[in-house]
């Protein structure tokens, strides 16, 4: 194979993807009032929309599944609403667009949740790590362990968003199980020290995933439901003795239901691949359709993986922030235009829908 190959059509499940790289979820807190999509977010998704499939930004299924300040939700109409002015102007520039579900469950603050309530957890365990609020990065709060009757509502807060997201026009959904946040929990035990059926054993802590993925798929089609997982990055301050055994269940499982693709953070998220050993493959062979590979991707390291079968799709991220026509960039050995990183998180137009093309204007 030649590195070409990255830059032709792929089938996943029902939609046709003009090539195999994907731009993965990105934070940048630029929500508006009611924590609808913010006024200019139909431009940027729509400047980016040459990638084979965009992932939004993480989005919360729930008032109580936020975690950092602006960042949208899908649980009411206006947000719906404004979700279907990004999915017209993807679909309009001949893209295709997925929806990045999350709970960000221990992740939070007081400040962002219902009545100042605490954050919810698997455990009542603090996580040492901080989040973005009152226009801030400050320590998050101390959590509450969920009740075993709270987590059928969880479960169906997630179906719910995801049939939000068929109205709201998207092609599918991702289920955000990486990165330290709810789904994850449950699946590590560094915050899930539970004794009941969401606890101790690998199936155990596997469930809250595999029952959300079961009832998103139920509701809009395995062929539309992908997943998010990180196997040993230490995001959030999370941890897990047993990655491994833990992770090659999971990806077996969610073979079994069919979703159409399987995400997977490949080392620390946003560090070192090798922060830690695992066999990546043994993932890929275990789940049947579609992997995409993430974390410190290039073009070469890409390619190479492409050519090895390691891989059938590639998730680039911060690249995607500062080059909106990054798929050409890449074909063509372009340069890449440096970010911001004082724009990354909130504010308006700047940073955010002005890094120009290769042909001096904005790819919109």
């Amino acid at each position: 194979m030649t590195e070409q190959t990255l830059f032709e059509p792929y089938a996943l499940g029902p939609l046709q993807l003009s090539n195999r790289i994907v731009m993965a979820p990105l934070t940048r807190n630029r929500a508006g009032a009611g924590l609808v999509p913010g006024e200019h977010a139909a431009t940027y998704y729509s400047q980016r929309a040459s990638a084979g499939l965009l992932i939004t930004e993480a989005t919360q299924i729930s008032a109580q599944a936020q975690g950092y300040q602006d960042t949208p939700g899908l649980y009411t109409q206006p947000q719906i609403d404004g979700w279907r002015r990004v999915t017209d102007a993807v679909h309009a520039k001949g893209g295709r667009i997925f929806v990045q579900l999350w709970h960000v469950g221990r992740i939070s603050h007081v400040d962002l949740q219902p009545g100042g309530a605490a954050p919810v957890a698997p455990s009542a365990i603090r996580a040492e790590t901080k989040t973005f609020v009152n226009n801030g990065f400050t320590d998050v709060s101390a959590p509450r362990a969920l009740a075993l009757d709270e987590l059928p509502g969880i479960v169906e807060d997630f179906r719910k968003a995801a049939a939000n997201a068929i109205a709201a026009g998207f092609d599918g959904v991702e289920l955000h199980g990486a990165n330290g946040y709810l789904l994850e929990q449950f699946i590590k035990d560094g915050a899930n020290t539970r004794n009941d059926a969401y606890g101790g054993s690998i199936e155990n802590r596997a469930r809250l995933l595999l029952e959300v993925t079961a009832a998103v798929a139920g509701e809009i089609g395995p062929e539309r439901t992908g997943v998010r997982i990180s196997p040993v990055s230490p995001a959030n301050g999370i941890s897990c003795s047993d990655p491994q055994p833990q992770y090659d269940y999971i990806a077996g499982q969610l073979s079994a239901l069919g979703i159409v693709y399987l995400h997977v953070v490949e080392g620390a998220t946003g560090g070192p691949r090798d922060v830690a050993p695992f066999d990546f493959d043994a993932l890929r062979n275990r789940f049947r359709h579609a992997y995409l590979a993430n974390n410190g991707y290039d073009l070469d390291l890409a390619s190479a993986r492409l050519a090895q079968g390691k891989a059938d799709l590639f998730a680039f991220g911060r690249p995607f922030i500062s080059n909106p026509d990054l798929v050409e960039r890449l074909k063509t050995g372009a340069a890449l235009a440096p970010l911001n990183p004082a724009t990354l998180y909130g504010g308006g137009a700047a940073g955010y829908i002005d890094y120009p093309s290769l042909d001096g204007g904005n790819a919109g």
